[in-house]
């Protein structure tokens, strides 16, 4: 192989998901943060969806490395099974061998199971990779699972992740009560022109590369068109490329070698092989590859309306504005937010304000310091026109745009609430 010529340590472009090549994109390091929000909340259930190579079980992968001792987890990846058959894996992922049960001993014995757990202290996950491939019926033994609780607080976290169609099934008229039951939905998009060279510099690095480039400057563009950031396919046609290099006995990946990848491997440009993938129905919760390639390279492609702005004081004096639109809108301290507060009261995930057409609400994503209301610290508030949220240090106006009211800023201080500072904890998170 080409590791001698290229002076690399192992192959950096292998199909197998290594945590160790993990790269964080914007929306990667989202998608993780809404499977630790399955561990933080005692009724955790989120779904995580991505065009296949999407990195979505890499992610898995990684989450799972960095689960504590406290966490029993139960992670099923075969998924065109019976409700029977997906009942006794699970069980098989907790110990039991439960092939001989029927499904009323299963359903008791993974009851009691779920129940000791939670009275040893321990917290109970179940991870469903491919859950696209789940049949309504076992969809419904996934929603029952869900509602198992004691009298204080459900005692099951579930992460589903799965292909597009996950979304579509998810939506239909008869899993409505599922639905009800999940906390958060998100959907991973392919990486835009600037992650996808961090992203093949970053797997080179850990390959071993120690800073050289190996890939030269008008390879990228070409990598770029063939393969619209996703991150299979950059796999795939990087190691091709490194081949193709490797072929001619040069240390450097120019554009021909990409060129001559290309050609090996029969591919079209990535937008038109985009093209014929089915859409996606309207209204859906995800948004398809060829989507996701529109949006990126035609900024003119309409947006979300927007429902509400967010002002961000310090100090009495606004440094900041943002708009929301319809969905989930993130703020913490790390860069991987929508609004970054870098600040040591701020945790790296601090909390996220969810907009419908009907109105916004703000959460607390367990946060060191918290949300706070009118002085007083909140989980979760309902968002009014001029609420002012303190989050560390900083205050948000809340500015509701369907609501007509006369505006204040949060410039007039007499109404800002004020945070006591002993109150504050430098925040580690």
């Amino acid at each position: 192989m080409y590791l001698e010529l290229f002076k690399l340590t192992e192959l950096p472009f292998r199909l197998s998901p290594d945590p160790a090549f993990l790269f964080l994109s914007k929306h990667h390091a989202r998608a993780k943060a809404y499977m630790e929000s399955a561990i933080w909340f005692t009724d955790g259930f989120v779904v995580i969806t991505g065009e296949i190579g999407s990195g979505k079980t890499t992610l898995i992968e990684t989450f799972l490395r960095e689960l504590g001792q406290d966490v029993v987890v139960a992670q099923v990846n075969q998924t065109q099974v019976s409700p029977t058959e997906f009942l006794q894996s699970v069980l098989v992922q907790f110990g039991f061998t439960p092939f001989k049960m029927k499904k009323a001993e299963l359903l008791a014995t993974l009851n009691s199971f779920l129940i000791e757990q939670y009275a040893s202290g321990r917290k109970v996950l179940l991870i469903v990779d491919e859950a696209q491939n789940l049949s309504h019926r076992v969809l419904e033994e996934v929603r029952m699972l869900s509602g198992v609780e004691t009298t204080k607080e459900k005692v099951l976290r579930i992460i589903l992740a799965g292909q597009p169609e996950l979304n579509e099934k998810l939506n239909a008229p008869e899993l409505k009560q599922l639905v009800q039951r999940i906390r958060l939905r998100f959907h991973l998009t392919p990486l835009n022109r600037e992650e996808m060279r961090s992203y093949i510099e970053h797997r080179l690095e850990v390959a071993g590369c120690q800073g050289r480039q190996i890939f030269a400057e008008e390879a990228f563009p070409i990598i770029w068109r063939y393969t619209g950031g996703t991150p299979r396919l950059i796999n795939t046609l990087c190691d091709t490329s490194m081949m193709a290099a490797f072929s001619r006995d040069v240390n450097t990946v120019s554009a021909e070698d990409v060129d001559a990848a290309v050609a090996e491997l029969d591919w079209h440009e990535f937008v038109a092989r985009a093209d014929r993938m089915p859409a996606l129905a309207a209204g859906s919760a995800a948004s398809s590859a060829s989507a996701d390639w529109a949006v990126a390279t035609n900024p003119e492609i309409e947006k979300s309306p927007v429902l509400a702005r967010l002002l961000v004081a310090h100090d009495g004096q606004t440094v900041a504005e943002r708009q929301l639109g319809l969905g989930r809108f993130i703020i913490g301290r790390t860069t991987d937010n929508d609004l970054q507060i870098d600040n040591k009261y701020v945790s790296r995930h601090h909390c996220q304000i969810i907009s419908t057409p009907e109105g916004s609400v703000i959460e607390d994503l367990n946060s060191t310091n918290g949300i706070h209301v009118k002085q007083k610290r909140v989980r979760k508030h309902n968002l009014n026109d001029g609420d002012v949220v303190l989050v560390g240090k900083h205050e948000l106006m809340y500015i509701d745009e369907r609501a007509p009211k006369p505006r204040v800023t949060p410039t007039d201080t007499a109404d800002v609430p004020q945070l006591a500072p002993e109150e504050d904890q430098e925040d580690e998170k």
